[in-house]
């Protein structure tokens, strides 16, 4: 593979995937379950996810395949794991994006009366999905002009809140009688209790945090063709996360601030803080926000159904979803369940529950992906060309792990279990295939 990419190029994208749709609603989530203490979620997870990265760079650097981190837990650990893990991707990421479908209709049911709001969230719910799937199926060309156009858009938004609020705020202008309130707890719902007597919701602030920086494996698949990876990486890596992680803290000092009480309970967060400034802010701000989420949508709907299409092309799911547009050769299939599994979900749930419980699954995959990342380095395994050779990766391993392990006990009983027949039954599934293939005259 051609060794073309450089470290501004790969901190661009990791920066477009990781600063996606819930930022738009996250700070409002956060507030409810950390209160003040919320910008110092967003250090914690940067930590967590950033020794993450690392060791998903290293064996990306190792195992170059189109699967990613699928495809180098494969080649760590066989078929089965590689299985559960393509398995925790893709159920992480519908899950994710039933959440962004429900945090986009919110956004809509906030701009209309509110006797039409029920009627337009469900009307956004099922159109949105289903439009941006109907783009895909006319060809891969159209679904990829479709993110660029939203990725230039996305980042403008985030950036004049975060300037315009601090600029207010610099100023000294009091905009709303709670918006100084800085004490410890002073963000909370009404009715909430101390941040000491509610672990529960301070594990669940700190998952969300978690959801926030996730994404970044996306970009990491292509390190097999990043030029001098074993420079360009941690530069990359380095850069990128210490700009997500300056941004997510300004947004969500700003927002807690201009806010004040009101954050937690507000369904679209950055608009109504914009909206104590200027009333055009606002406008802004929801523009933003549903560009940044449709682009997010784009992204997810044009690449995860391709997962889907490769089980099935491989015999791990259904074949009907291996199928392929006789016109535009795109997995047209694959892409409209995709789609309609995303719209039940978000017609069931809400962002914050969905993002939770993406957060597990994807927590669960990347605990996979390091523990491989380390076992190729342990045997030399190196595809093409030199790998990273991370010096620091048992370490960073280790609180990658840790962390992610952490993250997972944070969740309820429920999610726990949920998480654990989610792993054991898609193990079950394929061992349940495998013994049901035909053997050849060779193996009998």
């Amino acid at each position: 593979m051609l060794r073309a990419v450089g470290s501004w190029g790969l901190a661009v994208s990791v920066i477009n995937v990781v600063v996606g749709a819930g930022i738009f609603v996250l700070p409002a989530a956060l507030a409810s379950s950390l209160g003040s203490y919320a910008p110092l979620a967003f250090l914690a997870c940067a930590v967590a996810v950033g020794a993450v990265a690392l060791c998903l760079a290293e064996g990306g650097s190792r195992v170059p395949t189109s699967g990613g981190i699928y495809g180098y837990v494969s080649e760590a650990f066989g078929p089965l794991v590689g299985y559960v893990a393509g398995t925790l991707l893709w159920v992480g990421d519908i899950l994710a994006c039933g959440g962004i479908v429900a945090a986009l209709a919110a956004v809509g049911a906030s701009v209309v009366p509110s006797s039409l709001a029920a009627a337009t969230r469900t009307v956004l719910i099922v159109g949105v999905p289903s439009a941006i799937a109907l783009i895909n199926i006319g060809g891969v060309a159209r679904g990829t002009r479709l993110i660029g156009l939203a990725t230039v858009l996305k980042l403008l938004p985030l950036l004049v809140f975060v300037l315009a609020g601090a600029a207010v705020l610099l100023a000294g202008h009091t905009l709303h009688p709670t918006a100084g309130a800085h004490a410890a707890g002073a963000v909370l719902p009404a009715g909430a209790a101390p941040h000491s007597a509610a672990p529960h919701r301070i594990g669940r602030g700190l998952i969300l945090g978690i959801f926030a920086f996730m994404g970044m494996e996306t970009s990491l698949a292509a390190s097999g063709e990043v030029r001098d990876p074993a420079r360009t990486i941690p530069r990359a890596l380095g850069a990128a996360m210490l700009s997500v992680t300056v941004l997510y803290v300004a947004i969500q000092l700003v927002a807690q601030t201009l806010l004040g009480a009101s954050l937690a309970t507000s369904s679209v967060p950055l608009a109504d803080a914009m909206a104590r400034i200027h009333p055009a802010l606002r406008a802004l701000m929801l523009a933003g926000a549903a560009v940044s989420m449709f682009g997010w949508l784009g992204t997810d709907i044009l690449g995860t159904p391709r997962m889907l299409f490769a089980f099935a092309r491989d015999g791990l799911m259904p074949r009907v979803l291996g199928r392929v547009h006789a016109r535009t050769h795109v997995p047209h299939v694959a892409i409209l369940t995709y789609a309609a599994v995303a719209i039940v979900l978000a017609l069931s749930g809400t962002f914050a529950e969905l993002a939770v419980l993406s957060s597990l699954a994807t927590a669960a995959l990347y605990i996979t992906g390091c523990a491989a990342a380390w076992w190729l380095r342990h045997r030399h395994i190196a595809q093409t060309g030199a790998p990273l050779n991370f010096r620091g990766l048992g370490i960073a391993a280790l609180v990658a792990i840790g962390c992610m392990l952490a993250t997972i006990a944070l969740a309820s009983r429920a999610e726990i279990v949920g998480l654990a027949v989610l792993v054991l039954g898609s193990g079950a599934i394929w061992a349940a295939m495998r013994l049901s293939r035909p053997r050849s005259p060779a193996a009998q």
